[in-house]
């Protein structure tokens, strides 16, 4: 059996226990990549751990820290009431704000990763005060978010001209930017007609709200509760500071390129010093079971890629003699690879894999570019993705593991559709 065909079958075999035995993937996928990267290759730990998301394992540890502070301290409250009073009875209209400020952010040149970080803890905290589904509230920051980025100011704009002007090729920046939005808002409008309208439970939401009463009192995790919204939450000195930290994350991550992890630890750091009791009761806000979570599975991924996955399925698709078929290949490589990875990473490896057709003249280089750019941007709802695990995190405790089937499941669904809707509107049309 060749080591390509082993290394997926183990993963297989890791979503299937996971499935049934109900442990962390994660775990079960830092196993795997000890079993197959050290026991069947030989290699060593420090080999195989090079894959080890390091940068994705800051971003969630220093966002949930950061907006836990927040969180405990009453400065999320505080946010939710003034979103509250914008929105006045208008609660609909809040999920639809958040697809504009992510795309307005990414759009100027913030990481999606970095948008997704600001916009979705608010707007999650705001869903579930209207008894809204959390995750149709993460779901469409995420998808904001990826609208934005194929701007021509944007990261993955950026990204994709560059490495099709190194290839002598040209794609109108305006026409890749129209494309990928207008797909999104698609996708946003999917997003609405399945989870817009689903509330999270009478009961679901008393039980809930009756566990953090007695948690609050038990824990003083702070006014995190239903009782607590209706009242309106003052600005002390530790709210005010809270709120500079979060506009510096903001600035810090549009305006000056900062890394979003290390800036925001820097800022939770900055405030715990300050505040020192709230800083050690937000730390129970970590989420560290999604951060196990997806930094195993990213690790395992990250082995498999180094076996050449990835380019044997470009060289099997350099052989497919005809176009279209291609093209649809390509963009389900792009949509199912970049669930798992680093979409920037993704997107610069395959399009290369795509010069070839599109030189030849038999694929319009617009429309492949955009329909790849749209299946490789979509899956980042993934719950394996940093953005989709954003939106797990900051989703309350008691409706985390909902929240986690319900991304898995629609991430598997975009997986599937995404990439045949985009070949199909934009390279077959």
């Amino acid at each position: 059996m060749s080591t390509e065909l082993t290394g997926v079958l183990v993963l297989v075999a890791v979503f299937v226990l996971s499935s049934v035995r109900g442990l962390n993937m994660g775990v079960l996928a830092l196993v795997a990549t000890f079993l197959l990267g050290c026991i069947g290759l030989g290699r060593t730990p420090e080999e195989v751990l090079a894959g080890f998301p390091a940068e994705m394992f800051v971003v969630l540890v220093a966002v949930t820290l950061l907006f836990g502070i927040a969180r405990v301290n009453g400065t999320v409250d505080w946010l939710v009431h003034a979103v509250m009073r914008a929105a006045g009875q208008r609660a609909g209209v809040v999920p639809w704000a958040l697809f504009a400020v992510a795309a307005l952010l990414c759009a100027t040149g913030a990481a999606s990763p970095a948008a997704v970080a600001i916009v979705a803890p608010i707007g999650i905290t705001f869903a579930v005060r209207h008894h809204i589904d959390p995750l149709y509230a993460g779901l469409m920051a995420v998808n904001g978010a990826a609208a934005g980025s194929f701007a021509p100011t944007g990261i993955l704009g950026g990204i994709v001209n560059s490495a099709l002007q190194d290839s002598g090729l040209q794609v109108g920046g305006g026409q890749l930017f129209a494309g990928t939005f207008a797909f999104n808002v698609a996708v946003a409008v999917v997003t609405w007609c399945v989870f817009g309208r689903r509330k999270t439970g009478d009961e679901a939401h008393r039980d809930g709200t009756d566990r953090m009463d007695r948690t609050d009192h038990r824990e003083g995790t702070g006014p995190t509760d239903e009782k607590s919204s209706s009242t309106p939450v003052s600005l002390g000195v530790e709210q005010v500071a809270t709120l500079a930290g979060m506009a510096a994350l903001v600035l810090g991550t549009t305006v000056l390129s900062l890394d979003t992890g290390f800036l925001a630890l820097t800022l939770a750091a900055l405030l715990a010093l300050l505040f020192r009791r709230t800083a050690q009761q937000a730390a129970k806000e970590i989420a560290w079971p999604v951060v196990l979570l997806v930094c195993g599975i990213v690790t395992y991924i990250a082995l498999l890629q180094e076996l050449g996955i990835v380019d044997s399925l470009g060289k099997m698709i350099a052989a497919v003699g005809a176009p279209l078929l291609a093209a649809l290949i390509i963009c389900y490589v792009g949509g199912v690879v970049s669930a798992f990875a680093s979409t920037t990473g993704i997107l610069g490896a395959l399009m290369p894999l795509a010069v070839p057709f599109l030189a030849s003249g038999t694929i319009g280089t617009t429309g492949m570019v955009i329909a790849l750019a749209s299946a490789a941007t979509v899956v980042d709802a993934s719950p394996f993705s940093t953005n989709g695990a954003l939106v797990i995190a900051n989703a309350p405790e008691r409706l985390r593991n909902a929240t986690y089937r319900g991304l898995l499941r629609w991430g598997a669904g975009v997986c599937v559709l995404a990439p045949v809707t985009a070949w199909l509107v934009f390279v077959v049309v």
